[in-house]
């Protein structure tokens, strides 16, 4: 629990103590003034995450998962927020309430945090994305700041599709250390999954896509992914009771042979 921004009792400028706090149905879920997503990568790539993000050990019902979705951090600023470009928080419902989808995620009404976060660099946004750009006076910290000493995230990855490079940092002693990635790969010890870049189709665009795998350095699978594999299992599993079918009157026929000649009628015997 983050105390610097749930202390109701101090609120600080603009929120007089006993007062309520404002909620997710308070504040805006979009700003006119922002730009949203920028391309069709950002939507594609945060959907294959989102698809592929499966941690042992927790039900679907309990892994909130957001993607361009307000994040507001700071009780003391209610209107101030970041807007990650993927975000996991593993344990807090999938749904608000368990009844419906968010507008936003507060963090003072939820209280939990990110424990990774996600941001697909783009040349608008890439030197703050990296922590490269300095808080100016008067203005609300920088999204590293948030990430790094307001919310305190754990994991924080960014990825460079220009480049096809992936990048993470991990929180050590309150501040992020870039972190070696064996084979391009980055593993949350904490959720037994991982992060790496997989090559292939998705949304008809073949490119190197970020993708979550299992224990087993095995890719996960998508929904329709696994759907298909079932379809696959199925259509495998009716063509062998075919085989054995035909096996079996293939047998038949070769034992209805031997017994003709032998003048015996086939038809004639029955089973005891």
């Amino acid at each position: 629990m983050r105390q610097h921004y749930l202390k109701s009792e101090e609120h600080g400028p603009g929120i007089p103590s006993g007062e309520m706090l404002p909620t997710m149905y308070d504040l805006p879920s979009e700003d006119p003034e922002e730009p949203g997503v920028p391309d069709q990568f950002h939507t594609w790539q945060s959907e294959l995450l989102t698809e592929t993000f499966v941690p042992p050990g927790y039900a679907p019902d309990r892994m909130m998962v957001g993607s361009d979705l307000n994040l507001y951090y700071d009780v003391t600023s209610p209107l101030s927020y970041k807007r990650p470009d993927w975000y996991a928080i593993p344990g807090v419902p999938y749904l608000y309430g368990d009844r419906e989808g968010r507008l936003s995620y507060v963090i003072w009404q939820e209280k939990t945090e990110p424990f990774v976060a996600v941001e697909l660099l783009s040349p608008g946004t890439e030197n703050e994305d990296l922590g490269l750009t300095q808080r100016k006076p008067g203005k609300p910290p920088t999204k590293w700041e948030v990430y790094e000493q307001i919310l305190e995230i754990p994991y924080y990855a960014v990825f460079d599709r220009r480049k096809d490079r992936l990048r993470a940092f991990r929180l050590a002693g309150g501040h992020y250390s870039e972190m070696l990635l064996p084979g391009g790969r980055l593993w949350l010890p904490e959720l037994n999954i991982g992060l790496g870049l997989w090559r292939g189709n998705w949304h008809m665009w073949d490119r190197r896509w970020l993708r979550w795998y299992d224990a087993d350095n095995n890719w996960i699978p998508t929904p329709a992914e696994q759907e298909k594999q079932r379809a696959e299992q199925e259509k495998q599993r009716a063509e062998q009771e075919k085989q054995r079918a035909e096996q079996e009157k293939q047998r038949a026929d070769i034992l209805a042979a031997k017994l003709r000649e032998l003048g015996i009628d086939p038809e004639n015997i029955k089973e005891e």
